[in-house]
């Protein structure tokens, strides 16, 4: 189940909110467990054990690493947490990797003769992954006490709101609104507006671009013009981002609804004067999540260069594996890695006036980086990239019979809100005129619903990881 369905917003939503406000302060983290166990189920079915087996892992996991903390303990206390996370991990990697680690041992000729190809790969797996491994490295850190109600710790564990494409949320962010938490009028309109901002983007912007982007990258890369290539990466960028910042943003609108209060997971991306700076605005639970609990205990930049560059090489590459089980995904993380290194190696101080070739320059880096990310192989990808820099003449007709007048306004759409406005605040036409404020979410709401109705194309990019 998505945000963006019919079933969620019509009946599993308004439902879930009916019944949560009018059961007793006591049941409600119990209702929100079940529901939200039931979201998964929807579209999981059996796999829904895989998230109640982790819940029940890391619920004994983080108490025996805190006994063992009390009792000073230490070592006993670090091999629980090794022992936790491995466990977390091979969950990780027994279903979402197992079938890129066979197929790469074949290649060297290592024959795996189990059979595999039952494993399917549970929905939102990387992110329930790494906030139960979070939570323990927390435990053991003594930033958090240890959960001592299974329900609590399923409820953060399984949360519907993000569970199936974030935000990475952390324990230690939400635990004071895990044990008590209350919803007024206030909190509530401004989760219901935040949610209608994030199924607008999903549903009106990004799947229209999504269209010319799945069209473009369905053509063969020898038959590509470099307009036609230049068309497709451009609708995919403005297609992720509008995708996966809107499901944030719907994330973070239900979260607001039932009580909690989630951290910001995007802030204008393409607006950064260097990838550095793109990764500080980029999926920024995910960033933060690397820095805290994999580049910071391997030395972080404080073991010397040589060691920083080293550091930054693993986290790139871990986040390119982390976003899916292909060389395409390794090579882009790596990709954004080498510029990141490159950045600290070479210090450049841009004059204001000609600021705009920072962000010239990150642009371009990380749209060719989208290639890597969007195509469906690596050879597929490198050819892509090559056909944008060869001004070749390929058949454009292919590309355009897409596009309309509506799907030029989409894209003007789509490049004029991924800047900010002076004020930072999005859709600042509604803001400016309160008096038309809900009028407005009201007729972006109708639209949105609209164009549900119209359209069968309605995937979320990030849900598979």
């Amino acid at each position: 189940m998505v945000f963006s369905s019919t079933v969620f917003l019509f009946l599993f939503l308004p439902i879930s909110l009916l019944l949560y406000f009018i059961l007793d302060k006591k049941y409600k983290n119990v209702f929100l467990l079940l529901i939200s166990l039931f979201f998964y189920a929807w579209g999981e079915y059996n796999l829904v054990l895989i998230m109640a087996g982790s819940v029940v892992v890391n619920y004994f996991f983080g108490i025996i690493i805190e006994l063992f903390s009390v009792r000073g303990q230490k070592k006993l206390a670090l091999y629980s947490l090794i022992s936790g996370v491995s466990i977390n991990l091979l969950f990780l990697i027994y279903y979402k990797y197992i079938h890129f680690l066979v197929e790469n041992l074949n290649l060297l000729n290592i024959n795996i003769s189990t059979d595999f190809s039952q494993v399917t790969l549970p929905v939102g797996i990387s992110f329930f992954t790494f906030q139960s491994i979070s939570y323990l490295v927390d435990v053991y850190r003594k930033s958090v006490s240890a959960q001592r109600s299974i329900v609590n710790l399923g409820m953060y564990i399984s949360l519907f709101p993000q569970l199936i494409a974030g935000p990475i949320v952390r324990y230690a962010d939400i635990t004071k609104e895990i044990e008590t938490r209350s919803v007024n009028s206030q909190l509530f309109v401004s989760g219901i507006s935040r949610f209608i901002i994030g199924l607008a983007k999903k549903v009106i912007i990004a799947n229209n671009l999504g269209l010319i982007a799945d069209k473009v990258f369905g053509i063969p890369a020898d038959d590509l013009s470099s307009l036609s290539s230049w068309i497709g990466i451009l609708a995919y960028s403005l297609q992720i981002y509008y995708d996966f910042s809107g499901y944030s943003d719907m994330a973070i609108g239900l979260g607001r609804m039932f009580g909690f209060n989630f951290k910001e997971n995007f802030n204008f991306p393409y607006v950064a004067s260097s990838i550095k700076d793109f990764w500080r605005r980029w999926h920024i639970s995910l960033s933060s999540w690397f820095r805290d609990y994999l580049y910071i205990p391997l030395g972080g930049n404080k073991k010397g260069k040589f060691r920083t560059y080293i550091n930054l090489f693993i986290v790139f590459f871990v986040t390119g594996l982390w976003h899916g089980a292909s060389w395409s995904f390794i090579v882009w993380g790596l990709f954004h890695g080498l510029f990141l290194i490159l950045e600290k190696l070479i210090i450049i101080k841009l004059p204001s006036k000609i600021k705009f070739l920072g962000h010239f320059y990150a642009m371009i880096v990380v749209m060719i980086g989208w290639v890597l990310f969007r195509a469906d192989n690596l050879n597929y990808g490198l050819n892509y990239i090559f056909k944008m820099f060869t001004f070749s003449q390929g058949n454009n007709n292919s590309v355009f019979f897409y596009m309309n007048i509506y799907t030029y306004i989409i894209f003007s759409i789509g490049i004029i809100f991924s800047i900010p406005f002076k004020t930072n605040k999005r859709f600042i036409f509604i803001e400016k005129l309160d008096s038309l404020k809900y009028t407005g979410y009201i007729l972006l709401l109708i639209f949105s619903i609209f164009e549900l109705a119209q359209s069968t194309h309605n995937p979320f990019i990030y849900y598979r990881f």
